[in-house]
């Protein structure tokens, strides 16, 4: 799929992971009206997504599959879903939970309760919907079409964003009918290409 075809309108737009970077983007582009799932969360594996999606988040941060493998930050715990090999970094916090107990868990998942009932209405009732990931590769980007086609009612686009050392949007000819791939500058991918991700993202406006 050519760039060009994810022009037009949406009713539902969602960051896939793989880091906090396509949340950020969507937001500086005013491409994010409400929270995702997996925003501010670290999901590496594209594989994973995949599981977890195919799932429709069963068992998705479950108290037992929880464990603090590190510090996120000097504020927050780095706590791993182990079912699905999915990274919180922002939801648990130094001053509320120590590495033994989770002190913050219950209003934690509720809050990702709330957005997994959101994404999984917005699936069922939108009528055009994007997906934004970063980090992907072909192979992973055929089964989340797949999935994705299993899950969602109606019509879909997904934005995949591989970072390579390239100048400016690289399209790439993925022979995939709902995926659009492309490659964006790697050097600071993080403060660098908010004007090229402004460019690859207009002409899409959520409704």
């Amino acid at each position: 799929m050519k760039s060009s075809e994810l022009k037009g309108n949406y009713d539902g737009i969602f960051s896939l992971g793989d880091l906090c970077l396509a949340s950020i983007e969507l937001q500086k582009n005013n491409l994010r009206p409400y929270s995702g799932v997996l925003d501010w969360m670290g999901s590496i594996q594209l594989s994973d997504v995949n599981k977890l999606l195919m799932n429709r988040f069963a068992g998705f941060m479950e108290l037992e599959n929880l464990r603090v493998v590190g510090e996120a930050n000097e504020e927050m715990l780095l706590v791993s879903d182990d079912a699905y090999g999915i990274l919180s970094n922002h939801d648990f916090s130094k001053a509320q939970n120590t590495h033994t107990h989770l002190a913050a868990y219950p209003e934690v998942k509720e809050k990702f309760n709330r957005r997994v009932e959101r994404f999984l209405q917005k699936v069922d009732n939108s009528e055009r919907i994007l997906f934004v990931r970063t980090e992907g590769s072909i192979q992973d980007a055929y089964d989340l079409q797949m999935v994705l086609t299993g899950l969602v009612r109606n019509d879909f686009r997904v934005l995949l964003i591989n970072h390579a050392p390239v100048k400016g949007i690289i399209e790439l000819d993925w022979p995939l009918d709902k995926v659009c791939a492309v490659q964006l500058p790697d050097g600071d991918k993080w403060e660098g290409n908010h004007g090229i991700w402004k460019s690859l993202l207009n002409g899409i406006y959520h409704i």
